[in-house]
């Protein structure tokens, strides 16, 4: 389903991702963590081309991203991208929020859209928060929004870039809830996160980055309780100690 083989990104003189070689399979839930400035949230916007690769191979459903042509608009339809900081637009009604894309992007009639939408906040729990604004609502119940928004696109894979980095602690929990129902679906998932007890519970996969390189993937067993990299060791003994 993503397939990227000797992908290297720079900015300007500075080498963001080295080589990363990586494959996720349809249905599969991969979480990447590994310090700030590792390369993660780079790595998970090259999925959708929201950043360009510098060389090597990107392919979404066998799409070549880094053909100037490509389909990228029909990608994205297929790959929904959860941000950090929400990006709902503070004018219009949450349900006007989550329609918006729908009706313009795919030509969804609007009462499909919205019955579409009613269904997606029942499910995050804020069907009663439908035409409220954005600013009326928590920032844990503005992510779930965003989550909503994501799913009433039905795409095939939901890209998370630290969804819950931005929130107040007590808001954490609520937005992670929701990832961990929403893991139960046949849906790809990709998560960069820094909530190992999430990482633990959802991830098929977990992939740790650090300095721009993958430098070791597992399962939550292996990596957690087995991991042999000492780098993957100090982070971990790091997190675990401060969590």
């Amino acid at each position: 389903m993503i397939h990227m083989k000797d992908v290297n990104k720079y900015f300007g003189d500075n080498h963001v991702l080295k080589n990363i070689n990586l494959d996720i399979e349809e249905g599969e839930k991969v979480v990447i963590i590994g310090p700030s400035g590792s390369g993660k949230s780079t790595l998970i916007r090259c999925m959708n081309r929201l950043e360009e690769i510098t060389d090597g191979v990107a392919e979404v459903y066998n799409v070549d991203l880094t053909q100037k042509n490509a389909p990228i608009q029909k990608v994205r339809q297929k790959v929904a991208m959860v941000f950090q900081n929400f990006n709902l637009y503070s004018h219009k009604t949450i349900l006007e929020n989550i329609t918006l894309a729908p009706i313009k992007v795919q030509k969804v009639d609007k009462k499909q859209a919205e019955e579409s939408g009613m269904k997606y906040l029942k499910r995050v729990g804020l069907e009663d928060k439908a035409h409220a604004y954005p600013a009326q609502l928590s920032g844990g119940q503005q992510q779930r929004v965003a989550i909503a928004r994501a799913l009433n696109m039905h795409p095939e894979v939901i890209l998370f870039d630290e969804p819950t980095s931005a929130l107040d602690p007590e808001m954490i929990q609520e937005v992670l809830d929701v990832m961990i129902d929403l893991s139960q679906l046949n849906i790809t998932m990709v998560v960069v996160t820094h909530e190992m007890g999430f990482a633990r519970s959802v991830a098929d996969r977990i992939i740790f980055m650090d300095n721009g390189s993958i430098v070791e993937t597992g399962t939550p067993d292996v990596f957690f309780s087995q991991t042999e990299n000492q780098r993957a060791q100090e982070f971990l003994s790091k997190i675990i100690k401060h969590a």
